[in-house]
């Protein structure tokens, strides 16, 4: 007998099937089907068996086994010392739904007595977002520790996904777009660096073929979790294709108690027939509902770090002259970065002391503080919690507290050492210690940087990068329940730690150290696949980039942060007047599409002229619109074809309007488009969308910026 559970939302279904208790395999996921649909698909939906196979076809349950005859990847593996429990099954299956206005979820609890094994498996599709999650639980119900070694969700799906596509790259170049065809086998992608990682983001998305922004259907799959991943396409010679996404577990890492139990990290899904501009929007719109979400009422406040500007040289009166000129530019949040606290003069030292420098500044960080506050800005700093320098206090006092195992040498990265945070007095020091911080000070945000891979991580002697990624959330969550108002970043060397596992506790993530206006493009581009433009800090660089030494106008830097959290990393004492005025009028500017670009839907323009790279935001009742036209390089052709936008009413008019950036015009043609000279552009959403906008000819590395806005009637 099949049962049949229907989960959906407005525009959604899930169908998860259990034959005779079994473990429940997703039949469909897709558009809304009728509550009577299920029935059909099993009717229309069964296979005939293969020849030379087992009598009884395995399925590809949401955790696969291979002790039921499952060919594939297993979903679960693991043993006791005797190597008893190796291959459990599953059956005798307890199903409970609920369903509420925010979600529709079904539990099923499962047992395998001759394994002595219970398993958990959570799936709701939140009705608000059209976002699925899922989550397994292995209960060891014997009197012997179950040594696991993988529990890994399988979402089954049909035959005409036949692409992948991945987010991976390096550091200061995360989130590059790569594509695959998903052959027969296995394709697998494995991140072992300990934390979300810059090569291998675990995000995956599946789509039929040629699948765009704007067609095909497409599979979006996200594993919200901080540190190691597994992620495994499979096709199988029967024509199944299944993925597998959850965590990569180390040997000896996940051995379970009696009476104890396991839980996967949380794995988010989501799928659009109308390509991935659809997934995109619904992964927004679920991150948009977490608790720590800046909503409305807390407008991203535009941010000076002063990385860039001072490096480690701090002097308090540079620092409050930049202040207070940061300040005349409209910014609204300073942010001390690192080389405060005592010793650090370089990156060689003094990690873990998190005392105020007596040298730099020897009142303390008060005076700089109140200048600050009094100038009607935030105050943030940098920290880096969870590493320490060899040559530091702290590691001279608690050698014991670096991680990793202690009869090996452990190699440095960026001369640093990580703090075994699963210690418990380790933990307690760097609670103690951040906690002092922010109540000694005014501190409205804090930069919270983890600069280096996990190599060997060991707690003891037995393998604990899952134990550290649990005691760093246990660390930020304690650290938000005593301080609730301070805002968090989430940055590692950039964008190495950007999963839903950190945004559930932080408020905004550093998409990489490059500010290299031009790279920005593709990193944020490949980072708003499922993070929106709000949560994303972009800013305003030096005239030379830090980490390229490409040299870009203000023009291309300003345009290229416009969307996202706006920012600003350049040593404004060292611009020229004209251009901290002009800076200051972008500012403003933003400030003035601000509640638009954090709230709107994000999209992403397909061109089949790979010169030119457009991305903006879309008003969700498509009255307003704006859009950043970028040429990251010389065009093949001399005269720049024209661009169709998507996402508009076709029938509504707009009034086209050129916004002005800072430095020279982008447009190098003798005769320009009309809409980018004349103030009274008014155009239909329809020829915008089906015949497009002309461009400008426009210099390599140059952009405008288009914005779009609702009028009565076009004009004659």
């Amino acid at each position: 007998m099949t049962d049949h559970i229907h989960l959906h939302s407005t525009a959604r279904s899930i169908v998860l099937a259990s034959v005779d208790g079994s473990v429940p395999a997703l039949s469909y996921w897709g558009v809304r089907l009728r509550d009577d649909d299920p029935m059909s698909i099993e009717l229309i939906g069964s296979r005939p068996r293969a020849r030379a196979t087992l009598d009884v076809e395995a399925p590809i349950g949401l955790v696969a086994e291979v002790g039921g005859g499952f060919p594939g990847s297993p979903g679960v593996a693991g043993h006791r010392s005797t190597g008893d429990g190796h291959a459990p099954r599953f059956g005798q299956a307890e199903v409970s739904q609920t369903t509420t206005e925010e979600r529709d979820a079904v539990e099923w609890r499962l047992a395998d007595p001759v394994a002595e094994l219970s398993l958990v498996i959570d799936v709701a599709l939140c009705r608000r977002s059209d976002v699925v999650e899922i989550r397994a639980t292995l209960v060891n119900d014997g009197s012997s520790p179950y040594h696991l070694d993988r529990l890994l969700p399988s979402i089954a799906l049909p035959p005409w996904a036949t692409e992948l596509l991945t987010l991976g790259g390096r550091w200061t170049l995360e989130f590059q777009q790569h594509r695959h065809r998903w052959q027969q086998g296995a394709w697998v992608e494995e991140n072992r660096r300990g934390r979300t990682s810059h090569d291998r983001n675990p995000t995956l998305f599946v789509g039929s073929e040629g699948f765009d922004e704007v067609a095909g259907d497409v599979w979006g799959l996200h594993l919200g979790w901080s540190g190691n991943s597994r992620i495994v396409a499979e096709r199988l010679s029967d024509g199944r294709r299944h993925v597998q996404v959850g965590e990569l577990l180390a040997s000896g890492e996940a051995i379970i108690g009696p009476g104890e139990a396991l839980s996967t990290p949380v794995v988010y899904g989501a799928y659009s027939p109308a390509g991935l501009g659809e997934v995109s929007l619904a992964f927004h719109r679920h991150l948009r509902l977490r608790a720590v979400h800046p909503g409305p009422d807390r407008p991203r406040p535009v941010t000076l770090n002063t990385w860039e500007a001072v490096y480690f040289d701090h002097d308090l009166e540079a620092l409050r002259r930049l202040a207070s000129v940061a300040a005349e530019v409209g910014v609204e949040r300073f942010v001390l970065d690192d080389g405060w606290f005592t010793g650090r003069n370089d990156d060689t030292a003094a990690l873990g002391d998190w005392s105020v420098d007596p040298v730099k500044y020897p009142d303390g960080l008060g005076p700089l503080v109140d200048h600050v506050r009094s100038l009607g800005m935030e105050f943030g700093l940098w920290v880096e919690p969870e590493m320490v320098n060899p040559d530091s206090e702290l590691f001279r006092r608690h050698p014991s507290w670096a991680l990793g195992d202690h009869r090996y040498t452990r190699p440095l990265g960026r001369n640093q050492l990580v703090l075994d945070l699963v210690d418990d007095e380790a933990w307690h020091h760097v609670l103690g210690s951040l906690d002092r911080l922010l109540d000694e000070h005014d501190i409205g945000y804090l930069k919270w940087d983890m600069n280096r891979d996990l190599v060997q991580p060991t707690h003891g002697t037995a393998a604990s990068a899952r134990a550290q990624t649990l005691a760093v959330y246990r660390l930020i969550d304690e650290l938000r329940r005593r301080h609730p108002g301070v805002e968090i970043e989430s940055c590692s060397s950039g964008g190495a730690r950007i999963d839903f596992g950190i945004l559930q506790r932080t408020e905004r993530v550093w998409a990489s150290d490059s500010n290299d206006a031009l790279d920005r493009q593709a990193i944020q581009r490949g980072l708003s696949l499922f993070v929106p433009p709000e949560v994303i800090g972009a800013h305003i660089g030096p005239p030379v980039s830090h980490t390229t030494g490409r040299t870009h106008d203000l023009g291309l830097r300003s345009a290229s942060a416009f969307l996202c959290h706006l920012g600003i990393e350049w040593n404004l004492l060292e611009a020229p007047a004209a251009e901290r005025a002009e800076l200051a009028d972008f500012v403003a500017l933003h400030k003035q599409h601000r509640a638009l670009l954090h709230s709107g839907h994000w999209r992403r323009l397909d061109q089949a002229d790979r010169s030119v790279s457009v991305m903006g935001v879309v008003a969700p009742d498509r009255a307003e619109a704006v859009f950043v036209v970028a040429r990251v390089s010389t065009s093949p052709e001399s005269v720049p074809p024209r661009i169709r936008f998507a996402h508009l009413d076709p029938d509504r008019n707009y009034r086209l309007t050129n916004l002005p950036l800072p430095g020279r015009s982008a447009d190098r043609g003798s005769t320009p488009p009309r809409w980018l000279t004349e103030p009274d552009v008014v155009v239909s959403g329809r020829v915008l969308m089906q015949h497009g906008l002309q461009l400008p000819v426009q210099d390599p590395e140059s952009a405008v910026l288009v914005h779009l806005g609702t009028v009565e009637a076009p004009s004659s």
